[in-house]
């Protein structure tokens, strides 16, 4: 079963409010976890997000490209890991360990195709 798991947060905010030796650890760890996923074979790709966005919209039929990330809150989209594992509570497993460093980690199941529309 393949997930997306999602980490949010903002870079600059961690730099500017951590102390460095938790900016490390986390940094270490997050290296770490991406090799034992990768071998295991259950990482299909991971990659971190720069702090800066554009959303791009179309408003009276004319594109329209905005700063953001427009979140709710400041935090937004920080990284991601796309996995392919045995079992839902694998990927849990996976994501708790993540979360201890980001506080909360969205997990979605990667769909194998489009809905069925019959």
């Amino acid at each position: 079963m393949k997930y997306m798991l999602l980490m949010f947060g903002s870079a600059g905010e961690m730099m500017a409010t951590q102390p460095g030796d938790w900016v490390r650890e986390m940094i270490d760890f997050m290296i770490a976890i991406d090799e034992e996923l990768r071998a295991s074979g259950e990482l299909v790709e991971a990659r971190g997000l720069a702090d800066e966005a554009r959303v791009v919209s179309l408003q009276d039929g004319q594109v329209v490209v905005s700063d953001g990330p427009y979140a709710e809150s400041k935090e937004a989209l920080a990284g991601y890991w796309v996995l392919d594992v045995a079992s839902e509570e694998r990927v849990v497993e996976i994501a708790g360990r993540i979360a201890r460093w980001s506080g909360r980690v969205e997990l979605r199941r990667v769909a194998d195709g489009p809905p069925d529309i019959d």
